[in-house]
């Protein structure tokens, strides 16, 4: 499955959290495999399940307003690397509420909840999130809330799920059209706390150049680090994921 401009693409839905994945199957996912994962920093390794019939997953997206695929059921260098990036510095999420927009498999929110964060998570995607949910089980014992939405169209429901506005708001490869820019703008205004961060994890789209630019003009901003792999995909050879910490000046 290959997106636009070279970059494999992840996705978003919404309404309301996940229930618990069972072992082997489960009658919305089809097969489920399960796979190791190294982050090439740190070195810390975790376990996910992850879908094993893509085609299904393309067959249950068919018809849908939002034309988000499935692409959540893959792993991404931008998460890879934000999970990286938490490992090595833990005091930034340590006891902190902790919010990620994305959920995908999970890695971004296994490495918040294995330093301490006390972790929602959110997608577009119900099955996004059991996966999320269940992975975050398995390799911290910790029990993350998740909340569905789209967040492109938040409602006044989801902003009662979220709850509070949160120190530290993760994001790992939620830009890929010019579409997404505004909302994702307005979106932090009002998710991240006074003060809080904003941790967001790109591979070099132009479309997040634009969206740092204006982020850098409406007050945030702060360092960048560029993260090489390897990643776990061969394909991704290349690939470089900016990982920027954004607080409003």
């Amino acid at each position: 499955m290959t997106a636009p401009d070279n970059q494999r693409r992840p996705t978003d839905r919404a309404d309301e959290p996940a229930g618990r994945l069972s072992d082997g199957a489960d009658p919305a996912l089809g097969s489920i495999t399960d796979e190791t994962v190294t982050l090439p920093v740190s070195g810390r390794t975790y376990h996910l399940l992850r879908p094993g019939d893509a085609d299904l997953l393309l067959d249950r997206v068919q018809g849908d307003p939002e034309q988000n695929l499935p692409y959540w059921s893959e792993l991404w260098p931008s998460g890879i690397a934000l999970a990286d990036a938490i490992v090595g510095e833990p005091d930034r999420v340590r006891g902190e509420r902790v919010f990620e927009i994305g959920s995908g498999l999970g890695i971004t929110a296994i490495a918040a909840a294995s330093e301490g964060a006390v972790v929602t998570v959110s997608d577009y995607a119900a099955e996004s999130l059991l996966l999320c949910q269940e992975n975050v089980r398995r390799n911290t014992s910790a029990v993350i809330a998740a909340v569905r939405f789209n967040w492109r169209l938040p409602d006044q429901r989801f902003w009662h799920d979220a709850g509070a506005p949160s120190p530290v708001v993760l994001a790992a490869d939620v830009l890929y059209e010019k579409r997404d820019i505004a909302p994702l703008l307005a979106l932090i205004e009002r998710l991240v706390a006074p003060g809080g961060l904003l941790w967001l994890a790109e591979p070099g789209r132009a479309v997040a150049s634009t969206f740092l630019g204006l982020a850098r003009d409406q007050g945030w901003d702060g360092p960048s680090v560029e993260h090489h792999g390897p990643w776990p995909d061969p394909n991704d050879a290349g690939v470089a994921v900016s990982v920027h910490q954004l607080r409003r000046r």
